[in-house]
């Protein structure tokens, strides 16, 4: 090894796994972090429902969602056509912060999988609610000329 790397601890190989003589997780913690800032680093790096349920914060805005689309009758419990499996979901996590940065709301979504449908198989057409603007055009036309 070359004398100005001497100051550096290395990995030391074994068998068949690596191990340091000194690991990080001695030193390094989140033990001492506030409560607030607890919050702020988990929240960074959620990539399923199962870390984020172990989180307050996280609960709270899933709730809000549920409640949210139960109050907008976004879905009616039935039961599935033979030969047919339902499309799953997933939770989408995030976090709306103020112009100053810090934290106004957790915001958790729940999206469905449409990309595992099959275009003939599992649904013939699709469609968005979205109005062109020569339609509005001609609405308004209509509605001057008939008063």
């Amino acid at each position: 090894m070359p004398i100005y790397l001497h100051d550096f601890h290395t990995s030391s190989i074994h068998t068949n796994h690596v191990s340091t003589k000194y690991p990080i997780s001695n030193f390094v913690s989140y033990k001492s972090l506030s409560t607030d800032f607890k919050k702020f680093v988990f929240s960074m790096d959620l990539q399923s429902y199962e870390e984020a349920s172990k989180y307050p914060c996280w609960q709270q805005a899933m709730k809000e969602e549920l409640d949210a689309l139960e109050a907008n009758h976004t879905w009616v419990t039935t039961f599935l056509p033979p030969g047919k499996t339902s499309i799953g979901c997933r939770w989408i996590y995030k976090i709306n912060k103020k112009s100053d940065g810090t934290i106004e709301r957790y915001k958790a979504r729940l999206v469905a999988k449409g990309y595992t449908q099959l275009e003939g198989l599992d649904f013939l057409d699709t469609f968005a609610p979205v109005a062109k603007l020569i339609t509005l055009c001609l609405l308004l036309a209509l509605a001057a000329t008939q008063n």
